[in-house]
Order: structure tokens, then C-alpha cells, then sequence
């Protein structure tokens, strides 16, 4: 092996080494030191689908009366958002990576607080809390921007709260929310894409009014 290619590996594992250790002190910043009775209460309920129910309703609702028939293929293709993010995240990533959760982590035995009942024994990267409510949310904010304004940003705001809310409790790392975060987005843009390109929803969320 060369010289400049032995540099540049050393390079990379040193990168590698000093992410891994502010992710490690990030989660005990969040999971140890930032919390209270308060959090300890709301947290895991944030990351508890069963909480988001009415929200669900209310939004498909919303979307079969202001749309009508067109909510049909906006909902399929929230669906396929879902889906799609749950393959690469819980069936792909997890798996190839096999990053060790938290919660397993020898290191932290003693250190770290697990306030759910159980620890998953899937990979921890990335969370697949975080890519499927960044993609929904992502998906959502471009698909209604134009109806909900400035309000749309509260979906990122919906999904951020869920990923904090994975970190808090003990079951990811800030690092496997990040990437999650940053995947759910690329693919709530993708599906986003091809719902404007087939059914004509609204304008164009990708391109820019010209002014008059």
C-alpha cells in the first residue's frame, strides 16, 4: 500500500474515532445531564405512535375535504414514503452497519438511562424513527406549503421532537438521528418530486414563481 493511501486511511479512522466520541458524549449530554421530571414524562410519549393518532386524523381530513379525489394518490404516495424509508432504514442499514444501540453498549453500563421498557436489539443506525418522520415530514411540508405557509415548517418540528425524543430515552445515538434526519429528507424529497410530476396536487414546490 502506499504511502499517501496508508495517510489517507489513517486520516479517515482518526475522523472516524473523534465522531464516534462526540457522539458518545452528545448522548449523555441528552440522555444524563440535559433532563428532568418533565422530560422524563414527555419523551416517551413523543416517540409513541399511538399519541400521534389525532394529528394523523386531523391531517387526513383536512387533506379528503380540501382535496377530494385528489387526496387519494397523496395518501398512496405517503404511504410509499413510509415504506420506502422502513426498507432502507430497518431492512438495509441496520443491518449492514450494525451499529451497537446504547442501550447495549458495555461502556455506558451504569452511565446511560433507559426509560423505556425495553431495549431493541435491531442496529442503532440509522433510527428508523428518524427517516420515516423526516421523510413523512419532509414529504408533507412540500406537498401543503403552499396551503399551510409558514406552518408547514411545524412538521419539521413534529419529527425533530420524535428523534430527540429516541436520543432522550436511551435507544440511539445522536449521530443515528442525524443520518436518519438527513435520509428521511433526501427520500420525502424524492417522493415529493414524483407526486408533483404525476398528479398535478398544486404548483411546483421545486420551482420558483417568476415576478412580475
Amino acid at each position: 500500500m502506499s504511502p499517501c493511501l496508508t495517510s489517507t486511511f489513517l486520516f479517515a479512522d482518526n475522523m472516524l474515532s473523534h465522531l464516534k466520541d462526540w457522539d458518545m458524549r452528545c448522548f449523555i449530554k441528552i440522555n444524563v445531564d440535559w433532563t428532568g421530571t418533565f422530560g422524563d414524562f414527555l419523551m416517551p410519549l413523543m416517540r409513541d405512535q399511538r399519541v400521534w393518532y389525532p394529528l394523523y386524523a386531523l391531517l387526513l381530513t383536512y387533506v379528503i375535504v380540501k382535496f377530494k379525489w385528489k387526496a387519494v394518490p397523496f395518501i398512496l404516495f405517503g404511504v410509499v414514503t413510509v415504506a420506502l424509508s422502513d426498507i432502507i432504514s430497518s431492512h438495509f442499514l441496520k443491518d449492514f452497519i450494525g451499529r451497537i444501540r446504547p442501550c447495549h453498549e458495555e461502556q455506558l453500563v451504569g452511565i446511560m438511562k433507559l426509560r423505556v421498557g425495553y431495549c431493541p436489539n435491531s442496529g442503532s443506525f440509522t433510527s428508523s424513527h428518524a427517516v420515516n418522520h423526516f421523510s413523512l415530514a419532509t414529504f408533507f411540508y412540500l406537498a401543503l406549503r403552499p396551503y399551510f405557509k409558514r406552518w408547514a415548517l411545524l412538521f419539521f418540528l413534529w419529527a425533530g421532537l420524535i428523534a430527540y425524543a429516541q436520543v432522550y430515552v436511551g435507544v440511539h445515538y445522536p449521530g443515528d438521528v442525524l443520518g436518519g434526519a438527513v435520509l428521511g429528507m433526501l427520500i420525502g424529497i424524492l417522493t415529493a418530486y414524483f407526486f408533483r410530476r404525476y398528479f398535478n396536487f398544486q404548483k411546483n414546490p421545486f420551482k420558483k414563481e417568476a415576478r412580475i
